[in-house]
């Protein structure tokens, strides 16, 4: 079978099970008090769930990094988007709008437009521990401004969340290539670095994401949808000699397509975030007073005398 079509169908079932991953994120923080720490979150089986369908995506999408290349895998990425819009509209126990349709059709059209351009022979070349150390260094810096104190912050660790999980599948890459070609040994500096990373790399995102997803899932998923291809192609073109496969006759329609794809996924993020009415979390219905029993004859009335007594003298106006 062609790999670029192997690395496509990885990438599909890769996409739906993030999608799966991120709902059930967005529904454990929509019930979890903000004030919850993460080590709090160890506890509960809806955590694990996630990180289990996270794990199953990533493993997916190792897979077909090995078949294709960055510019080819990580648009792809975008379908957990689309794969989300009906599990979240059958959790919340409604149907797709209008709206979350044609996002979900322009953000197909966008990404049949980008394919052909982006899909090209599967990658071979391989960041050195160089530019590994240099791109972990950069993504440092930039996480730790997206994440720190300030206004809009689910958006902010949103783009946080993205930017890590792209260079976490970039560095992916490099390990997936460098073990299976054999070309070296299985265990020296560089690897054990670039496996570091990619740990370091997902799990912050991982994290960061399930900070994000406090404040609904439509808008971050959408900017973690964008942040991430955007992260892993500077990293192919710049660094892994990756290109359109049709050259510069390939700029237009992949640019159209590329805006279509965003122009699909903002459709769909508003559309979720007006669709979204999340239930008030249960901490906050804990923490209300519960109502004190009224009394009952005639100490009711004496209660009821006493009531009023300061709105009455509240009302007489002063000398």
């Amino acid at each position: 079978m062609n790999a670029t079509l192997i690395a496509v169908a990885l990438s599909l079932v890769s996409a739906g099970a993030y999608a799966a991953a991120a709902v059930a994120q967005a529904r454990l923080a929509g019930r979890t008090d903000p004030s919850t720490g993460v080590l709090r979150l160890l506890g509960r089986g809806a955590w694990w769930s996630a990180v289990g369908l996270n794990a199953a995506g990533a493993l997916l999408h190792v897979a077909a990094l090995k078949y294709g290349p960055l510019t080819l895998v990580q648009p792809l990425g975008a379908l957990t988007l689309v794969v989300a819009v009906p599990l979240g509209a059958h959790a919340a126990g409604r149907r797709v709008t209008r709206t979350e349709w044609r996002g979900t059709v322009l953000t197909l059209l966008g990404l049949g437009a980008l394919l052909p351009a982006a899909g090209g022979a599967a990658p071979h070349d391989t960041l050195s521990l160089a530019e590994a150390l240099a791109v972990g260094a950069v993504t440092m810096a930039l996480v730790a401004v997206l994440s720190r104190p300030g206004a809009r912050p689910g958006l902010r660790h949103a783009a946080a969340s993205g930017f890590a999980s792209g260079v976490a599948s970039a560095l992916t890459q490099t390990l997936t290539v460098a073990t299976t070609d054999r070309s070296g040994p299985l265990l020296s500096w560089r690897l054990v670095t670039v496996a570091l990373l990619v740990s370091a790399f997902a799990l912050g995102g991982l994290l960061l994401s399930q900070t994000a997803y406090r404040g609904g899932l439509g808008a971050p998923l959408a900017v973690v949808t964008l942040a991430n291809p955007v992260a892993a192609a500077v990293i192919g073109v710049a660094l892994l000699g990756e290109h359109l496969r049709s050259g510069a006759a390939g700029v237009v329609p992949a640019l159209a397509g590329a805006v279509a794809a965003t122009r699909g996924v903002v459709l769909l993020s508003r559309a979720q975030e007006r669709t979204s009415s999340p239930a008030a979390p249960a901490h906050a219905v804990a923490d209300r007073p519960a109502p004190r029993a009224a009394p009952s004859g005639p100490a009711a009335g004496a209660s009821r005398a006493a009531e009023a007594l300061p709105l009455r003298a509240e009302a007489v106006p002063g000398p």
